[in-house]
């Protein structure tokens, strides 16, 4: 199990990603516990980016009023949205769409959720169990445009891991 993250601060970010991921494989591998993984994932990516805002939402099929909404869960930032409900704001359409979103000014995506006015821009990655969305990955940044296809492409690499343990 990875004590420690080991990373150059100074190294780009695709260097940062590739050597955060086997981390996170150390850090998942052998515990089955869900919310001990998403905690350490979620803290791995916020110390290794310097993210402002990073953290899962799970799909909660039992809710008050019977209806499925995300609900927050493990995540690294300033106190968050507690509940989303299914097609609203960016996470709530990654989970509807069952794809990545990239934001990058969240003051122009229709119907974003507001929970920090700091964040600017948003990468959203939905994560899937027998083929349903159980989960996203919510990164917000307190810059404009700050995500792109790298973010996307080792992000997706992360979800997978997750996949594994759902």
């Amino acid at each position: 199990m990875a004590e420690n993250l080991i990373i150059a601060p100074t190294t780009d970010k695709v260097s940062r990603y590739e050597t955060l991921l086997p981390q996170i494989e150390s850090l998942v591998m052998g515990e089955s516990d869900i919310v001990a993984n998403l905690s350490n994932i979620a803290a791995a990516l916020k110390q290794t980016h310097g993210f402002f805002w990073v953290g899962f939402y799970l799909v909660n099929k039992a809710s008050a009023d019977g209806r499925q909404e995300l609900v927050l869960g493990p995540f690294q930032g300033p106190i968050a949205c507690t509940r989303i409900q299914f097609g609203k704001g960016v996470c709530g359409a990654s989970w509807k769409e069952k794809k990545v979103l990239i934001v990058p000014n969240v003051d122009e995506f229709p119907g974003h959720i507001a929970c920090s006015s700091d964040s600017k821009s948003e990468i959203v990655l939905p994560a899937f169990k027998g083929g349903e969305v159980a989960l996203v990955l919510d990164v917000d940044s307190d810059r404009l445009n700050d995500f792109d296809d790298v973010d996307e492409r080792y992000l997706t690499r992360v979800m997978r891991v997750i996949e594994r343990f759902l």
